[in-house]
């Protein structure tokens, strides 16, 4: 079984910033990338960064140059640095992670999703 446990949401004005944080656990045999997704009430889930083992990373148009992804392999741990947030960056955001679990395929992870709004 694995969990992905996500921390640093919140509430935080226009220009603000927020880190989030997600950690892995479990009997993981190998993490292939690791990410966060976010869905807006009323419209898709949607890919906001998004980072594999080897450091390759992508990011949504619309946070490039704004967010940054990082990740911690030993840690299985992966950070999102949300600056100068907008209130178009409100959302629940979801940490993915595209793991293989001992004796078991390869499959994508969810965690519960953390909120994060920006409003002033």
């Amino acid at each position: 079984q694995v969990q992905l446990v996500e921390s640093g949401g919140g509430l935080v004005q226009p220009g603000g910033s927020l880190r989030l944080s997600c950690a892995a656990s479990g009997n993981i045999f190998s993490i292939y990338a690791m990410g966060w997704y976010r869905q807006a009430p009323g419209k898709q889930r949607e890919l906001v960064a998004r980072i594999t083992s080897g450091g390759s990373t992508n990011y949504a148009i619309s946070v490039k140059g704004r967010f940054t992804i990082s990740r911690d392999n030993a840690k299985n741990t992966v950070n999102l640095q949300m600056n100068s947030l907008k209130p178009e960056d409100t959302a629940v955001y979801y940490c993915n992670a595209d793991l293989r679990v001992v004796g078991a395929p390869r499959a994508d992870y969810w965690g519960q999703g953390t909120q994060v709004t920006v409003s002033s």
